[in-house]
């Protein structure tokens, strides 16, 4: 009996030991970032066709921001602001440009982003899917910015394939069998980075690590495995199917197949989604790391209508005016979600109006780390555990495309400036949000000093380059 209760000391002594490891130990991290998600795509934002029956379950955990914002409403961009922490008038990658024979114009090295601060903390750091700030071996392969594991697509449009012919383990181009010249479709490359994703939580399990989820869904082209996930949806819409470029002799690799079934694909791919994201939940609990961990989930910017996609069946902006390319809030506003057991309260809402800026000095503030004194975002650690939250003077969004576009957010104003290429051209519109969050009515007209006050801004926050001009002249 007394060797059995000395046992029986020595064990609860071993595991309260480690349950006082586990409280000392600094958070893990989980971004989970969706590619081209809208508002509404999921049930959590009022998605009333497609199941997300595990973002169902983070929201009722955790917190679900009504107000956060993009980087910008097209990918790179987008990314480049949360990785830098500056908004798209300051951070260097402002814009979509492909780099030949694969990859994207990089990150300078001179850049510091949020996977460097955690590395300087202490953490582990991993990213697993898309990349799209560096061509492999350049400044901005992302292994030279701060992450020690990187599997994925290095290049956005080798990402409009979802049975690639390779992926990036690190600097190693890994060839997918059975992909071969994008003639036959045998792996699914969003399954085989899932799986390298839970291994990186197993392999790290022991220490703190940042693990940034960078998931290619449901971007087009409009394409999942036929299974039980597609068979769920399969025959419930009405479709129109879409002709693309098809896998075989005349296959690009940025194009998108063609799809019989759209809508039922699409809905499929945001609750593959979803699944994969039960698929992380469920291995942090399994590993006794759900207590001690933050997860954060969002998208980088709004619906797309490439490939077969019809944003307007599904309300993929949830009601908000514009999709992907668009400055309108349906362009950038996006479902941000962030559960933090014990630091987070569980069902909560947060109208707190922030933006992907605010990510670095966020984790950083968690992790201890200071933060360049140039970045734009603020920390918004103290809404999500209930203390008092300071706001920004504004928010800005810029867009180097269709004549380019610029819009902020102050109070309840939303300005949005559009053909600032050519000031023959510009326009310039505003929206009282709290009022008209749908953008309806354009009241610029009416509110001059609003109006002026909003173009000053714009003026102020873009940070004038030869990559990324506008000219200033105000109408």
């Amino acid at each position: 009996m007394l060797t059995r209760s000395i046992c029986l000391s020595a064990l609860v002594i071993f595991f309260s030991q480690i349950g006082v490891a586990q409280q000392n130990r600094k958070p893990n991290i989980v971004f989970i970032l969706a590619d081209d998600l809208g508002y509404g795509d999921i049930q959590p934002y009022g998605q009333k066709l497609i199941q997300t029956p595990n973002l169902n379950i983070l929201a009722k955990e955790g917190m679900k921001y009504t107000q956060f914002y993009a980087g910008t409403s097209v990918c790179a961009p987008s990314r480049s602001s949360l990785m830098t922490g500056q908004h798209t008038g300051h951070t260097p990658i402002r814009g979509n440009k492909e780099v030949l024979p694969e990859g994207q114009v990089p990150i300078p090295d001179s850049t510091v982003t949020i996977a460097e601060i955690m590395k300087k903390a202490g953490y582990s750091t991993g990213l697993f899917g898309k990349w799209g700030l560096g061509f492999p071996g350049s400044d901005g392969d992302p292994v030279k910015q701060g992450f020690d594991k990187f599997y994925g697509f290095n290049c956005q449009a080798e990402a409009h394939r979802y049975y690639p012919t390779h992926l990036w383990d690190n600097t190693t181009r890994v060839d997918l069998e059975g992909n071969d010249s994008l003639l036959k479709t045998v792996t699914y490359a969003p399954e085989l980075i899932q799986q390298k994703a839970l291994q990186f939580i197993d392999d790290n399990k022991s220490k703190p690590f940042v693990l940034f989820l960078t998931y290619t869904l449901p971007h087009a082209e409009l394409l999942v495995p036929d299974d039980s996930l597609f068979q769920v949806y399969k025959g419930r819409f009405t479709e129109t199917p879409y002709r693309g470029i098809d896998y075989g002799n005349k296959a690009k690799r940025s194009g998108y197949t063609s799809q019989q079934y759209p809508r039922a694909t699409f809905a499929a791919m945001v609750t593959r989604l979803d699944m994969y994201v039960g698929q992380v939940m469920n291995k942090l609990k399994a590993l006794g790391l759900d207590d001690n961990t933050l997860i954060i989930f969002t998208s980088d910017n709004g619906p797309h209508i490439e490939g077969g996609a019809d944003p307007k069946f599904f309300n993929s902006s949830g009601g908000l005016r514009g999709e992907k390319r668009d400055l309108y809030e349906g362009g950038i506003r996006e479902p941000f979600i962030v559960k933090w057991k014990g630091k987070v309260k569980a069902g909560s809402t947060n109208n707190y109006a922030g933006g992907f800026w605010d990510v670095m000095p966020t984790l950083a503030q968690i992790a201890n780390e200071p933060v360049p004194t140039y970045i734009d975002g603020i920390s918004f650690l103290p809404s999500m555990t209930g203390k008092k939250q300071a706001s920004h003077d504004y928010l800005y969004w810029e867009f180097h495309e269709s004549g380019g576009r610029q819009a902020v957010r102050f109070d309840q104003w939303k300005c949005v400036r559009l053909n600032v290429d050519d000031p023959s051209k510009t326009t310039v519109e505003l929206y009282n949000l709290d009022n008209d969050k749908e953008e309806k009515n354009n009241v610029a007209g009416q509110h001059k000093d609003i109006k002026d006050k909003a173009i000053r801004l714009m003026n102020q926050a873009h940070s004038k380059s030869n990559e990324f001009p506008f000219a200033y002249e105000s109408k």
